[in-house]
C-alpha cells in the first residue's frame, strides 16, 4: 500500500512560514504550531476493531474460567441486580384516603390517582452500584492517609535555619525550647568555676529522625551556625548539680562525659531539667519499641536484610533468595499505595456524582406556629347569675385568623376558627348536641380512638405554611359576636372608657337575650392585623404584635377590603382614621420543629407524633393556597379533596317577592339529590364547640343591609367520587333582631323567615367549578329544581320555578377547590376521559386520540407537577397499547413535554423521584400490548430523524436522561417479573429490540457530533446520557452486542476533530469503563491456543495488537484512544491522560480487587501502555522538574539539562548501536534473573553506563531516529502483527506538558509496581534493545519527574515565584543523626557505583 505524501501543499507551508515570522504571541505561534503539525499528520481513522463474541467466548472457556483462582475477575456476580418494593413512608397514622373511596371511585382520573398515593415504591437495586462511578465514590471511601514519616532532608537545613524557632518547633509537631542558659566550660583539665561559665541562647530543635539536639548561639538570632550541639541521644540523664552554682544542671553523657548548664532562676532550672528528662523517656521508650518488633521499622529491616543477603548471596542462594522475598513482600505490605500520594487522588472533586435522589414526599414552606392565648376587651365583669366567679368579658367573641398576601393581592390561607371565651361565657350560649366525627369521609373506628373529641372541640394552635414569605403577609384576626344589631350600636360600648361597670351590666343583659335567642347567628364585630416576616428568608417577626383591634366597617367586609386596609397598614396616617376597640388580642408566632408532637393534618388526620393522651392540645394545619406556578407546585402525595365556598353578595334591594328581607342571613348545604325530602350530607365542617361535621353552615349577618357582603370561609370535605347532582343549596333567611316588649303579646316570636333559595352545581362538563358563580335567586324550591332549564322564548324545561326580580343573578359566590384527585385543566380532563371510554370496550380511533394527546401540550404547568406520577403512568400505558406509530410517537413527544417543563421550571429532581421510585412497568402480555423499552426506543428513533421537528429531538437530546433512565428500569423490570434473568444474555430480549436499540445510537450519534457548536447542551448531555446507557446495558443484555454499540459510536469520530468532540468521546469512555464489572467486561486471562503449563508461556501483549483490542475490548479501545489523544494538542491529551490515570487509581483503591495477585491481574490488561510510552519516549523525556511550564506543545532545547558535559552535540546513532548483542544478551539476562549475574558480562558495565546516557540523549528533532526505530520495533514485541495505536501516521516531536508527564510516569509506575515479576521478566526477554532502553530512560525520567526539590522551592513555586538554584549535593536522602545504622548498607552500595549510573542528574 503506498504511503499518501505526508508534507503539507507548498502554499501552505509558505502560511506556516509567514505565520512564524510574524510578530505575535507565544499562544498564535503554539496554535500555529498545533494546525500545521495536525495538518501533516495523516489524519486517517484508525481501523475498527471487532469486539469477541462474548457471550460465546465465556461458555467456551467455561472450564478455563472456572479453574482460574481468580474467576471473581472474569464473571459477573449472579446477583448482579434485583427489583424491591419499599414500602410507602407517610407521616400520618393512618392512609389519607378515605375507606371507601376506591369502591366509589368510578372516573379513571380519580381511580389513577388513588392508586398513585396507595402504591408502595419499586426499585431497582443494583448491588455493586457504589462500584460504578468515579473512584472518589467507591464504597471503602479512600481511606484518610495517615501523615507519612517526617524526615529532614539536607536541601531543607539550610531553609530551617531561616525559620523563626517556635514555629519550626511546632510544625515538627515534637517538644520545643528555648531561652538563656549559663553553659560551664567542659574542659575537663581544668576544674569548672564561677567564672568560667559563659551566657549562651539555647534552642531545643527536633530532627526528622524523631532525635533532638541542644543547639547554643551567641546571640538569639538562632539562623546563624550554632556555636556547638549536645545530641541528646547520647545522653544518660539530667540531674541538678549546685555544687559550682546556684540553680546548676548536668547532662550526663554515654562517653562518661558531661555538660553543666545553670538558669537564671529555680523555677527556670526545673522547667529545663523537666523538658530534658520528658525527651530522655521518649528517646528509650522509642529504642524499646525497635527492639520489640523490628519489623515495623521498614527503614532498619531493609538495611539488615540487604547486611544479611550481600554476604550470603555467594554461599547459600537460597537463602538468599527467600530473604530477598520476605524483604519484596514487607516492602508490599507497609508500603502507601501509589495513588495515595497523587494530588489528583487528593482533590475532592464531586462534579461526576449523581445528585441524591429521594421519594416524592409531601412537602410545605415555611410553617408557623400561631398559638392563641386571649382576648380580652375593656368591658369586663363577672357573667355568672350568682356573680361569683372570675371577671370575664361580659359576651362572647369568636376568632376568625388567616393570612394575606398584600405583594400578590391575595389570601393565601383557609381561615383557622378560634373560640378563647370562658368556660361561663360559653355557657351564655345555647348548647347544641354535637355529633362529631362522622363527618363526609367513613372515618375508621380506630381513628376515633385516636382523635378524642373533646380535644379537637376548642383548638388554640395551628399550623399555618408559606411557600413564598416576605414581608408584606399579615396575620389578620376577625372578630365576630352574636348577632345583636348593628356593628356601630354593638361596638359603641366598647370605645368608651368613661364608668365602664354600669355598661357592663347593661351589655350583658343584651348579651343574654341575645345569646338565647339568636345564639347560631354571627354578627361581624372587628379586625386585627399584625406581620409575620422581617425578610423574605421566612425569618419570623416574633416582636411584632397584633395592631389596636378596628372596628369593622359594614361596608368595607370583604377580601378585597381587607387588603386595601392592610396595604394602608404601615401608613400611620391612613390607619389614625379608622375607629378603634378598646381591647387586647395575645397571639404569638413560633417556628414548628419537625418533631412537633400532637398535630392533625387539613383533613384531621393524625401524624405519626400524634399522642392519644386528652390532656395535650390538638394543633390543627391549616391549609395552604399555594399558588399555581409551576416552580411552587409539588407532585401530590396524599389524598386531600376540600371545597372552599365563599357567598360574596346578595342583591336584594330591588326584589319584590318577600316583604322584609333586611338582615340576611345565608345557610349553605351540600346535596347529592334535589329531591324533597333529601337530607344535606354531612360534610360541612364546624365550628368551635359545636360538631367535627355539621350538615350546614351560616354567614354572619349584618343588620339592615338589602345587599350584604360576606368574608365567611365554608369549608366542605367532598366525596370521592363527584356526579351531575351534587350541588351547594344556599338557603336566605331574614333574622328578626328586635326583641321588643310587644312583640311578645303575639303568640310566637319568629326569629327567622326563609327568602329565597339559589343552588350551585358543583359540576360542569364534568369538572368542578370554581369560577366566581352569579346566579339567580328563586322564591321556592320545587322537587327536581335542578332540572330546569330555560329553552328561550319564555318556555323553559323541568318544574315551575318563581324567581326573584325576574331570574336576574342576584347572587355572588366563589368556590375555590383544593384537590388532589380532580383536576380543573380542561385538556387534562378530556384526555383522562377519552382514555376511560376506550378501554372501557368503545374502539380507540387513532386519530382521536392524537387529537387528545395534542392538547395536552397545552395543560397548566403546575397541574402537571401536581399529577406529574399519574400523567406519566397514563402516558406509558398509552404507549405500550398503541397500535400505530403516529399515537406512540405523539404520547413521547408529550413525555418530551412534560420532561422539558420540569426541567425548565427547575424541578428536575421530581423526574428523578419519579423514575427512581414510581416508574413501574406494567405486567407484560406479549398478545396484548408491548414494552415500554421497546416501544419508547422505537418512538425515540422517529422523533430522531433528521426530518423530524428539530425542537422536539433537541428537547429529546437535552433531556435524554430521563428516557434512558426510563428504559433501563423498563428492561430491568421486564427481566425479572418475566424469569428472563435467568436465560442465557442472548435470549433475554428479542432481535426487534437489538435492532431498535443500535438504530437510536446510530440516529443519536449525528445530533451529538453535528450540533454540538449550535446547541452544546443538548448534545452533551444526550452524549453523557447514551454512555449511561449503554454502561448500564451491560447489566442487561448480550454484552458482544452493547461491544458493536460501542464501536459504533467510536466510529462517528475521528483524529483531528474539534475538542469538544473529543470531550464527548473520553466522557463517554470514562462513564463506560466506570461499570462496576470493567474487570469482567475485559476478560483479564489468557487467550493462547494449546493448553498453558507455566505462566511464562502465556501470550502476553505488550502493544496493542488487533487481537488485544478484540479480546480485551474496552481497554483496547481506551489505550487506542489515547494513544491517537497523545498526537492532539494539550488540551486533548490532558482530557484523556485524566481519563486513564482516573481509571487506574479506581483499580488501585478497588477493595474487590485489593490482593497483590488481583492487581497483578489487572496490570496484564495494561501492559500495551508500555508500548504506547516508548512510542512518545522522546515526549516525556524531560529531566528539568521546572514546574513553571515552558509553552505548551512547543518544543524545549533539553542539551544543557539532558546531555554529559564532555561532549555536549550527539547526534543519536542507530537505536541500540552503543551496545552488541551480547551484552544485551548477558545484561538483561542478569536484570531478569536468568543469565548467571556473575558470568563474564560483568567488565562490560562501563559501556551499559554508556548506553544509559545514551538513553537520555534523545533529541528534540528526532525525525533521523524515527525510521530506524519503526524499523527494529517491527522485529521485536510486534512479532506477529506490527500494529501502533497510530498506524501509519506521524508522530509528534513535540514535548508533553509537565502535568502530563507526571500523570503518564504515575500509571507507568501503578503497573510497574502492580505486575507480576514473571511478566516484567518476560517484557524483558522480548523486548528490542531499543525498547528496554526506552524502558530504562522511562524510569529515569521518574527519578527526576519525582524528585524532591526541597521546602523553599515547593513555597515559592505556590506563591509564583521563579526557580533557585540549589548546591546539588544529595538532596533528596534523610539526614542520619547517630541512629542505629539506618540505611547503612544501602548507601554504601549506592556509594559504590558509579553517579553517572544512577543519579548523574539529581
Amino acid at each position: 500500500m503506498s504511503q499518501p505524501p505526508l508534507l503539507p501543499s507548498s502554499a501552505e507551508t509558505r502560511k506556516f512560514t509567514r505565520a512564524l515570522s510574524k510578530p505575535g504571541t507565544a499562544a498564535e505561534l503554539r496554535q500555529s504550531v498545533s494546525e500545521v503539525v495536525r495538518g501533516s499528520v495523516l489524519l486517517a481513522k484508525p481501523k475498527l476493531i471487532e469486539p469477541l463474541d462474548y457471550e460465546n467466548v465465556i461458555v467456551q472457556k467455561k472450564t478455563q474460567i472456572l479453574n482460574d483462582c481468580l474467576r471473581e475477575m472474569l464473571l459477573f456476580p449472579y446477583d448482579d441486580f434485583q427489583t424491591a418494593i419499599l414500602r410507602r413512608q407517610g407521616r400520618y397514622v393512618c392512609s389519607t384516603i378515605p375507606a371507601n373511596a376506591q369502591q366509589e371511585a368510578q372516573s379513571l382520573f380519580v381511580t389513577e390517582c388513588i392508586k398513585t398515593y396507595n402504591s408502595d415504591w419499586h426499585l431497582v437495586n443494583y448491588k455493586y452500584e457504589d462500584y460504578s462511578g468515579e473512584f472518589r465514590q467507591l464504597p471503602n471511601k479512600v481511606a484518610k492517609l495517615d501523615k507519612l514519616p517526617v524526615h529532614v532532608y539536607e536541601v531543607d537545613e539550610e531553609v530551617d535555619k531561616d525559620e523563626d524557632a517556635a514555629s519550626l518547633g511546632s510544625q515538627k509537631g515534637g517538644i520545643t525550647k528555648h531561652g538563656w542558659l549559663y553553659k560551664g566550660n567542659m574542659n575537663s583539665a581544668i576544674s569548672v568555676t564561677m567564672r568560667s561559665f559563659k551566657r549562651r541562647f539555647f534552642h531545643l530543635i527536633q530532627l526528622g529522625d524523631g532525635s533532638y539536639n541542644l543547639n547554643f548561639y551567641k546571640d538569639e538570632k538562632i539562623s546563624k551556625e550554632p556555636k556547638g550541639s549536645i545530641f541528646l541521644d547520647s545522653c544518660m540523664g539530667v540531674v541538678q548539680n549546685n555544687k559550682v552554682r546556684r540553680f546548676a544542671f548536668e547532662l550526663k553523657m554515654q562517653d562518661k562525659s558531661s555538660y553543666l548548664l545553670a538558669a537564671d532562676t529555680e523555677a527556670e532550672m526545673e522547667e529545663w531539667i523537666t523538658t530534658l528528662n520528658k525527651i530522655l523517656q521518649l528517646n528509650f521508650e522509642a529504642a524499646m519499641q525497635e527492639k520489640r518488633n523490628g519489623d515495623s521499622h521498614e527503614d532498619d529491616e531493609q538495611s539488615k536484610i540487604e547486611g544479611s543477603v550481600s554476604g550470603l548471596d555467594s554461599y547459600l542462594p537460597e537463602l538468599a533468595k527467600s530473604t530477598r522475598e520476605a524483604e519484596i513482600k514487607l516492602k508490599s505490605e507497609s508500603r502507601v499505595k501509589l495513588f495515595y500520594l497523587d494530588p489528583d487522588a487528593q482533590k475532592l472533586d464531586f462534579s461526576s456524582a449523581e445528585p441524591e435522589v429521594k421519594p416524592f414526599e409531601e412537602k410545605f414552606g415555611k410553617r408557623i406556629l400561631v398559638k392563641c392565648n386571649d382576648l380580652s376587651f375593656n368591658l369586663q365583669c363577672c357573667v355568672a347569675e350568682n356573680e361569683e366567679g372570675p371577671t370575664t368579658n361580659v359576651e362572647p367573641f369568636f376568632v376568625t385568623l388567616s393570612l394575606f398576601d398584600i405583594k400578590y393581592n391575595r389570601k393565601i390561607s383557609a381561615d383557622f376558627h378560634v373560640d378563647l371565651n370562658h368556660f361561663s361565657v360559653r355557657q351564655m350560649l345555647a348548647t347544641t348536641s354535637p355529633s362529631l366525627m362522622n363527618g363526609g369521609r367513613q372515618s375508621s373506628p380506630a381513628l376515633q380512638d385516636i382523635l378524642h373529641e373533646a380535644a379537637m372541640q376548642y383548638p388554640k394552635q395551628g399550623i399555618f405554611s408559606v411557600t413564598c414569605p416576605h414581608p408584606d403577609i399579615f396575620l389578620v384576626a376577625r372578630i365576630e359576636k352574636v348577632l345583636q344589631g348593628s356593628i356601630t350600636h354593638g361596638a359603641e360600648p366598647y370605645m368608651k372608657s368613661s364608668d365602664s361597670s354600669k355598661v357592663a351590666q347593661k351589655v350583658l343583659k343584651n348579651a343574654k337575650q341575645a345569646c338565647q335567642r339568636l345564639g347560631q347567628y354571627r354578627m361581624p364585630f372587628a379586625w386585627a392585623a399584625r406581620t409575620l416576616f422581617k425578610d423574605a428568608s421566612g425569618n419570623l417577626d416574633k416582636n411584632a404584635r397584633f395592631s389596636a383591634l378596628y372596628k369593622q366597617d359594614s361596608n368595607k367586609l370583604s377580601n378585597e377590603d381587607m387588603l386595601k386596609l392592610l396595604a394602608d397598614f404601615r401608613k400611620p396616617e391612613k390607619m389614625a382614621k379608622l375607629p378603634v376597640i378598646l381591647g387586647n388580642l395575645d397571639i404569638t408566632i413560633d417556628s414548628v420543629s419537625s418533631d412537633f408532637p400532637n398535630y392533625v393534618n387539613s383533613s384531621y388526620i393524625p401524624t405519626k407524633q400524634f399522642e392519644t393522651c386528652t390532656k395535650m392540645p390538638i394543633t390543627f394545619e391549616v391549609e395552604e393556597f399555594v399558588p399555581c406556578i409551576p416552580k411552587h407546585t409539588q407532585p401530590y402525595t396524599i389524598y386531600n379533596h376540600h371545597l372552599y365556598v365563599y357567598p360574596k353578595s346578595l342583591k336584594y334591594d330591588s326584589q319584590k317577592s318577600f316583604a322584609k328581607a333586611r338582615n340576611i342571613a345565608i345557610c349553605i348545604e351540600f346535596k347529592d339529590s334535589d329531591e324533597e325530602d333529601s337530607q344535606p350530607l354531612k360534610c360541612i365542617y364546624g365550628r368551635p364547640g359545636g360538631p367535627v361535621f355539621t350538615r350546614s353552615a351560616f354567614a354572619a349577618v349584618l343588620h339592615h343591609h338589602q345587599n350584604p357582603e360576606f368574608y365567611d370561609e365554608i369549608k366542605i370535605e367532598l366525596p370521592t367520587q363527584l356526579h351531575e347532582k351534587h350541588h351547594l343549596l344556599f338557603t336566605f333567611f331574614h333574622v328578626s333582631c328586635d326583641n321588643s316588649s310587644k312583640g311578645s303579646t303575639k303568640k310566637k316570636d319568629v326569629v327567622e323567615t326563609q327568602v329565597g333559595y339559589s343552588w350551585l352545581p358543583l359540576l360542569k362538563d364534568g369538572r368542578v367549578v370554581t369560577s366566581e358563580q352569579h346566579i339567580p335567586v328563586s322564591a321556592n324550591l320545587p322537587s327536581g329544581y335542578l332540572g330546569y332549564q330555560e329553552l328561550g322564548m319564555g318556555r323553559h324545561y323541568g318544574p315551575e320555578i318563581k324567581w326573584v326580580d325576574g331570574s336576574k343573578p342576584l347572587l355572588k359566590v366563589s368556590t375555590h377547590l383544593v384537590s388532589t384527585v380532580y383536576t380543573q385543566d380542561q385538556h387534562f380532563h378530556n384526555f383522562f376521559q377519552y382514555c376511560q371510554k376506550t378501554e372501557s370496550g368503545a374502539q380507540a380511533l387513532g386519530s382521536e386520540l392524537v387529537k387528545y394527546l395534542k392538547s395536552l401540550h397545552a395543560m397548566e404547568g403546575h397541574v402537571m407537577i401536581a399529577f406529574l406520577p399519574t400523567i406519566l403512568n397514563q402516558l406509558f400505558r398509552v404507549l405500550t397499547r398503541a397500535t400505530q406509530e403516529e399515537v406512540a410517537v405523539n404520547v413521547t413527544r408529550v413525555i418530551i413535554h412534560v420532561v422539558a417543563q420540569c426541567h425548565e421550571e427547575g424541578l428536575e429532581s421530581h423526574l428523578r423521584s419519579y423514575v427512581k421510585y414510581a416508574y413501574k412497568a406494567e405486567p407484560y402480555i406479549a398478545s396484548e400490548y408491548k414494552t415500554v423499552h421497546e416501544e419508547l426506543t422505537k418512538s425515540m428513533t422517529t422523533i430522531l430523524k433528521p426530518s423530524a421537528d428539530f425542537l422536539t429531538s433537541n428537547k429529546l437530546l437535552k433531556y435524554s436522561w430521563f428516557f434512558f433512565e426510563v428504559l433501563i428500569k423498563s428492561m430491568a423490570q421486564h427481566l425479572i417479573e418475566n424469569s428472563k434473568v435467568k436465560l442465557l444474555r442472548n435470549q433475554r430480549f428479542p432481535a426487534s429490540y437489538h435492532h431498535a436499540v443500535e438504530t437510536v445510537v446510530n440516529m443519536l450519534m449525528p445530533h451529538i457530533t453535528q450540533k454540538f457548536r449550535d446547541n452544546p447542551e443538548a448534545s452533551k448531555n444526550a452524549n453523557h446520557s447514551l454512555a449511561v446507557f449503554i454502561k448500564r446495558c451491560f447489566t442487561f443484555m448480550d454484552r458482544g452486542f452493547v461491544f458493536k454499540q460501542i464501536n459504533n459510536y467510536i466510529s462517528c469520530f475521528a483524529p483531528g476533530d474539534p475538542k469538544t468532540l473529543f470531550e464527548y468521546k473520553f466522557e463517554f469512555l470514562r462513564v463506560v469503563c466506570n461499570h462496576e464489572h470493567y474487570i469482567p467486561l475485559n476478560l483479564p486471562m489468557p487467550f493462547g491456543k494449546g493448553r498453558i503449563q507455566r505462566y511464562q508461556d502465556l501470550h502476553l501483549d505488550y502493544a496493542l495488537t488487533d487481537e488485544f483490542c478484540r479480546n480485551h475490548f474496552l481497554v483496547g479501545l481506551l489505550l487506542r484512544e489515547v494513544g491517537t489523544a497523545l498526537q492532539e494538542f494539550r488540551e486533548v491529551r490532558l482530557i484523556a491522560i485524566g481519563v486513564l490515570k482516573n481509571l487506574l487509581i479506581k483499580h488501585s483503591f478497588d477493595d474487590r480487587y485489593a490482593s497483590r495477585s488481583h492487581q497483578a491481574r489487572i496490570a496484564t490488561l495494561y501492559l500495551p501502555l508500555f508500548g504506547l510510552l516508548i512510542e512518545n519516549v522522546q515526549r516525556i523525556n524531560v529531566r528539568d522538574v521546572s514546574p513553571f511550564p515552558v509553552n505548551p506543545g512547543s518544543t524545549v532545547k533539553e542539551e544543557s539539562l539532558t546531555l554529559p558535559a564532555v561532549n555536549p552535540i550527539v547526534t543519536p546513532q542507530k537505536s541500540g548501536s552503543t551496545l552488541d548483542a551480547s551484552l544485551h544478551k548477558d545484561l538483561f539476562g542478569a536484570i531478569s534473573g536468568i543469565a548467571s549475574p556473575y558470568t563474564n558480562s560483568t567488565p562490560n558495565i562501563s559501556s551499559v553506563r554508556n548506553a544509559d546516557s545514551r538513553g537520555s540523549l534523545i533529541s528534540t528533532d528526532s525525525g533521523n531516529s524515527l525510521p530506524e526505530r519503526n524499523s527494529e520495533k517491527s522485529n521485536s514485541l510486534d512479532k506477529h502483527q506490527q500494529s501502533g495505536t497510530l498506524g501509519n501516521s506521524v508522530v509528534r516531536c513535540d514535548k508533553l506538558d509537565q502535568s502530563e508527564i507526571k500523570s503518564l510516569l504515575m500509571c507507568f509506575l501503578y503497573i510497574l509496581k502492580s505486575m507480576s515479576d514473571d511478566a516484567l521478566f518476560t517484557y524483558w526477554n522480548k523486548a528490542s534493545t531499543s525498547e528496554l532502553m526506552d524502558f530504562f530512560t522511562i524510569l529515569e525520567v521518574c527519578l527526576h519527574q519525582f524528585q524532591y526539590m526541597g521546602k523553599r522551592y515547593i513555597a515559592r513555586n505556590q506563591e509564583g515565584l521563579g526557580p533557585i538554584v540549589h548546591d546539588r549535593k544529595s538532596q533528596t536522602l534523610p539526614v542520619s543523626r547517630n541512629r542505629t545504622g539506618m540505611m547503612h548498607a544501602r548507601l554504601q552500595q549506592l556509594g559504590s557505583l558509579d553517579n553517572s549510573l544512577t543519579f548523574n542528574h539529581m
